[in-house]
C-alpha cells in the first residue's frame, strides 16, 4: 500500500490537549481556526510540517510520549503546532502535542 492509499488521521496526544483546543473556539477563535486549518492539512499530508532533528527533541516529549520523531507546523502570527507521527501499513496518524507562540517555542528548544 502506497502513501496515497493510506488513511490519514489526526489525534490529540491526550484529552487535556483536545479540551484545550475545544476551549479555543470561544477564547481565541482566530487561533482555533489556524489550528483547524493545520489539522485539515495534516489529514491530507502528515509530512507537510518540518521534521525536527532527533537530537533537538525535548526530553519531556521523549519521556512523556515515548516518541522518536517530532514535527513543527508553522501557524500564522508566529505560532507553532508540534506533533509526531505514528502509523502502520494502513493508517498514518498525526498526534498533536501542543501549540505555542514562537517565543515559548524558542525557549523550549533553546534557540
Amino acid at each position: 500500500m502506497n502513501f496515497n492509499e493510506k488513511k490519514k488521521k489526526v489525534a490529540f496526544a491526550n484529552k487535556k490537549i483536545k479540551d484545550a483546543f475545544e476551549k479555543l473556539k470561544k477564547q481565541d477563535p482566530k487561533l482555533y481556526n489556524f489550528i483547524s486549518r493545520a489539522i485539515n492539512d495534516l489529514k491530507k499530508d502528515p509530512f507537510c510540517g518540518i521534521l525536527i532533528p532527533k537530537k533537538l527533541i525535548p526530553k519531556q516529549y521523549k519521556n512523556k510520549f515515548n516518541i522518536d520523531n517530532l514535527w513543527k507546523y508553522n501557524l500564522p502570527n508566529a505560532w507553532r503546532l508540534l506533533y509526531f507521527i505514528i502509523g502502520d501499513k494502513i493508517t498514518i496518524i498525526s498526534v498533536i502535542l501542543e501549540w505555542l507562540p514562537h517565543k515559548k517555542y524558542e525557549r523550549k528548544f533553546q534557540y
